[in-house]
């Protein structure tokens, strides 16, 4: 996963070359479809005094290069981001025992998409396609050697605009459904994210 990484961000840094165009940053916060099944299962048929908690919620930072066109408003863009994941967590209490169990999910995000730029004041809009590196780790308290972890690549496609404020800054909302999104390890089911997610993005253009 490191070398893929590594070589997205290498397309990112050498690919401006080839034509004009300009950076850019965004940081995002969201929600998006969270199942995670397992623990879900466990809360529905352990007989025990029970607390279960999950998160739709999705903090992300993403860098991205807009490639010119034929003129200026029409652009080929690619991005990749780090989205963070509220953790999910399941508490199970009977006497004299108890157990904690939690999932940490993160993932890495490459998109390509066409931007239709009406520049400065004015409302943009933009549209793609990409593929997003899962992971998944479920840790357990109170259990020994119980912990399940598991990376998945998954495609999703992306819609959405923004408001150009200034030169620098613009805001808006994105949209993106992810396929086939489960992630699944040794007869758990980790967090199953597939389906509808959107976030509100502020970008930056250098």
């Amino acid at each position: 996963m490191k070398k893929l990484i590594l070589a997205l961000l290498t397309v990112l840094i050498m690919a401006p070359a080839a034509w004009a165009g300009g950076w850019g940053a965004g940081v995002k916060l969201g929600v998006g479809e969270n199942d995670p099944k397992t623990m879900k299962d466990a809360f529905d048929n352990i007989n025990a005094n029970r607390e279960l908690s999950r998160s739709p919620v999705y903090f992300s930072l993403e860098a991205l290069y807009e490639w010119d066109l034929n003129d200026e408003a029409n652009k080929i863009g690619a991005k990749i981001g780090w989205d963070m994941y509220g953790e999910n967590e399941l508490k199970l209490k009977a006497p004299g025992d108890s157990i904690k169990l939690t999932e940490t999910t993160y993932s890495f995000p490459f998109t390509v998409y066409y931007k239709r730029d009406n520049g400065i004041k004015n409302f943009s809009w933009f549209a793609g396609a990409g593929f997003t590196i899962l992971h998944s780790k479920m840790e357990a308290s109170g259990v020994e050697d119980d912990d399940v972890s598991k990376t998945k690549v998954f495609p999703h496609i992306v819609v959405g605009g923004e408001y150009r404020f200034t030169q620098v800054f613009a805001l808006g909302l994105d949209a993106h459904y992810n396929i086939a999104a489960k992630t699944k390890k040794d007869g758990a089911t980790l967090s199953d994210r597939s389906g509808f997610g959107a976030a509100l993005t502020g970008r930056f253009y250098f």
